[in-house]
């Protein structure tokens, strides 16, 4: 069966097939056979005991509508021109937080001064959510990541919900300009409101922090990549792709397990001559598509002259992630500014030291120590 198609063990200890290879994981990710949903959820193999992506969905003959519901909503918030008008104030929040970096007496932990605060921001202001309730819902967010304990995950979720919910009550009676009031006069359950603003919440700002926190350790892993956007700020755009498709250089977890995107099959299915069954779960390997020598020259190396980077990390085709705009934008604006204002930036231990939140669904790192 190859490499590209084999069986592993997931986090939760369960089978499933990890599907790698560039071609693969892209046709893959449009094949209607695979979902999030499998007809007996409670005895599927789970990719992990997060209830965010550690088991399936329950099979709904609504989900391809629901979906699209869901996107004719919010593609509007993320669309071109309302990235045009959040750019300003992405572009103050960045230099209030830089200027509060250099107020501070190095070595400082970049994942709590940068990392977290400014997507944290960024999309608290997009969903209408109170930015001064950042740690409660930073803990339950964590909570709720964690693919290793069944308990903390639900309660963090189900916090993060009622969270959420009364938001949503709240601009019922007083709607503002923000997507959650939006949705709170669309949307006529609040518990279905209530889902998506923490999926929104959770998202927003967990895989950013992961994003910004991994995009620090390659640049200054190598100074000359530092130096390069100094000298012609306009491979920003071409330096956050490398950034979005390579893993960051820090050490392995010492108990590793497969890592994927997980989808169950619902129809059987051929894989390059492998049968994958209905009911099993595949996991998508993105970062072996993003590594894929056939599409890749010198995959590994960060490479922001490359003319092309058909990277998968935000997923393709009809589940692409529809917040990949506003993860460009933070990650684009943040490291231009970094660039420019800090540069003499040096990481503070060197990234064997470094290490990695294995735990939590979307990675990033324990600390980030940086000096200058």
């Amino acid at each position: 069966m190859g490499d590209h198609v084999r069986t592993v063990t997931t986090v939760a200890g369960d089978r499933a097939w990890l599907v790698g290879g560039h071609a693969r994981v892209r046709r893959l990710l449009t094949d209607r056979r695979l979902s999030r949903t499998h007809p007996d959820p409670d005895h599927a193999a789970r990719y992990s005991d997060s209830v965010i992506f550690g088991r399936p969905q329950p099979a709904s003959a609504t989900e391809d509508a629901d979906d699209a519901r869901m996107r004719r909503l919010l593609t509007p918030w993320f669309s071109p021109r309302r990235m045009g008008v959040l750019r300003p104030r992405v572009q103050q929040l960045v230099d209030g937080l830089l200027d509060d970096l250099g107020r501070a007496t190095p070595p400082v932990d970049f994942h709590e001064a940068v990392s977290f605060p400014l997507p944290a921001l960024v999309i608290c202001e997009l969903l209408g959510v109170p930015y001064e309730d950042r740690e409660d819902f930073r803990r339950w967010s964590d909570d709720a990541a964690d693919m290793t304990d069944e308990r903390r995950s639900t309660s963090g979720l189900a916090s993060l919900w009622q969270y959420i919910q009364q938001l949503v009550e709240a601009k019922r009676a007083a709607p503002a300009d923000d997507l959650l009031s939006e949705l709170a006069t669309v949307e006529s359950s609040s518990e279905e409101v209530a889902e998506l603003g923490a999926g929104l919440l959770f998202a927003g700002h967990q895989t950013t922090v992961a994003a910004i926190d991994t995009g620090v350790v390659l640049l200054l892993e190598d100074r000359a990549r530092v130096d390069a956007l100094i000298r012609d700020p306009r491979l920003v755009d071409a330096t956050v792709e490398e950034i979005l498709r390579l893993p960051a250089p820090v050490p392995e977890p010492d108990v590793p397990a497969a890592v994927g995107l997980p989808r169950w099959a619902n129809a059987d299915l051929d894989v390059d001559g492998t049968t994958i069954h209905a009911g099993e779960l595949v996991l998508l390997d993105l970062e072996s598509a993003n590594l894929d020598p056939g599409v890749f020259e010198a995959p590994c190396a960060f490479d922001p002259s490359r003319a092309t980077n058909p990277h998968l990390t935000f997923g393709h085709g009809p589940h692409y992630c529809i917040g990949a705009p506003l993860a460009r934008l933070e990650l684009q604006i943040l490291f231009a500014t970094l660039a420019r204002r800090f540069r003499t930036l040096a990481l503070a231990v060197p990234p064997t030291r470094l290490r990695p939140r294995s735990h939590l669904l979307t990675g990033g790192l324990e600390s980030l120590p940086v000096t200058w």
